[in-house]
C-alpha cells in the first residue's frame, strides 16, 4: 500500500500575488489543499512559526513549512504529477529565469502603484511597457501560453501580474498591451483558465480597488 498523501495547507493572503502562483499550480495538478488567510498586519502567533520572513506564502506539508512562492512551485512540481516545469535542465533554468522576470515585473507594479506623483507614476508606466516588451519575442508564437499548449509555471507567475492590469484599466489606465499581440493573447487566455480564476476570491477586484485608493499614491489620488 502506498503512503498517503501529506496534508497541505497554504497560509494565504487574499491580495498577494505570490499565494496566487502557488494555489495555481496546486489547482494545475488538481491537489486538494487547505488555505488559511493571515492578516499580515496582525500575524498570529502560528504564523511567524512557520514564516521565517514573515511573509505568504507558506506551504504547510504536514507540519513541515515550505516558504517562498518559487521554493513551494519547484517542491510541488518535483513531487505531484503533472510536470509543469519542461524536463530539459537548460529549458528549465530558463523557465526559472522567467519566474524571476515575473517578480520584477511585480517590483515595478508596486513602485507604479505607489509613485508620489504624475511623472513617477508616467516614469513607472513606461518601466511596465518597456518590461512586457521583452517578453513579447520570447513567448510561444502559437500560445496560447508562454511555451506553447501545455500551461508552465512561468504561466502561474504570470497569472496575478495581468490581475493587477484588469483593476486599473478599470478605473482609467490605458492599455498597455495595444502594440503586443502576443502578450496580449497570452493575458486572455490565463484569464480564462480555471486555475487562474480560482487563485482569489469573487471579491478580489474590490479589495484591490480599495487597496489603490488607501495609497494615498498618484494613482490613488486619480482612481479617486
Amino acid at each position: 500500500m502506498s503512503p498517503a498523501a501529506p496534508q497541505l495547507t497554504l497560509a494565504s493572503h487574499h491580495l498577494c500575488p505570490y499565494v496566487q502562483r502557488a494555489a495555481i499550480v496546486l489547482a494545475e495538478k488538481n491537489v486538494p489543499f487547505a488555505r488559511r488567510d493571515v492578516d499580515l498586519a496582525n500575524k498570529p502567533a502560528w504564523f511567524t512559526a512557520v514564516s521565517p520572513l514573515g511573509k505568504t506564502p507558506v506551504l504547510l506539508v504536514a507540519d513541515v513549512p515550505v516558504f517562498e512562492s518559487a521554493v513551494i512551485c519547484d517542491y510541488l512540481d518535483e513531487t505531484l504529477a503533472p510536470r509543469l516545469h519542461p524536463e530539459d535542465a537548460l529549458q528549465r533554468a530558463r523557465h526559472r529565469g522567467w519566474v524571476e522576470f515575473a517578480s520584477a515585473v511585480l517590483n515595478t507594479i508596486g513602485a507604479f502603484y505607489s509613485a508620489p506623483d504624475g511623472t513617477v507614476l508616467e516614469a513607472k508606466r513606461q518601466d511596465l511597457r518597456g518590461k512586457f516588451a521583452q517578453v513579447e519575442p520570447v513567448l510561444d508564437a502559437e500560445g496560447p501560453f508562454f511555451a506553447g499548449s501545455r500551461i508552465s509555471v512561468v504561466d502561474a507567475a504570470f497569472a496575478p501580474v495581468f490581475r493587477y492590469f484588469e483593476v486599473f484599466e478599470q478605473h482609467g489606465e490605458p492599455d498597455l498591451f495595444v502594440d503586443l499581440p502576443r502578450v496580449r493573447a497570452w493575458r486572455l487566455a490565463l484569464a480564462a483558465r480555471p486555475s487562474v480564476q480560482q487563485a482569489v476570491g469573487a471579491d478580489y477586484p474590490e479589495r484591490l480597488a480599495r487597496f489603490l485608493r488607501e495609497r494615498r499614491s498618484a494613482l490613488s489620488r486619480r482612481m479617486a
